[in-house]
């Protein structure tokens, strides 16, 4: 599988806040947010049923 790049915008406070729980989970702040996304993916599929792509 290709690994893409996404660049985002985000305020610093939010960062901060997200490198706070990242330390705290013992990752790093990009892998706190894969992890994120992948349950919210998870959460709709439950929802309304897997994605296909």
């Amino acid at each position: 599988m290709a690994v893409k790049s996404l660049s985002i915008r985000i305020d610093e406070e939010m960062l901060n806040k997200l490198h706070v729980v990242a330390d705290y989970e013992g990752r790093s702040a990009n892998s706190q947010i894969l992890i994120l996304i992948r349950d919210s993916i998870e959460k709709y599929e439950e929802k309304h049923g897997k994605i296909e792509i």
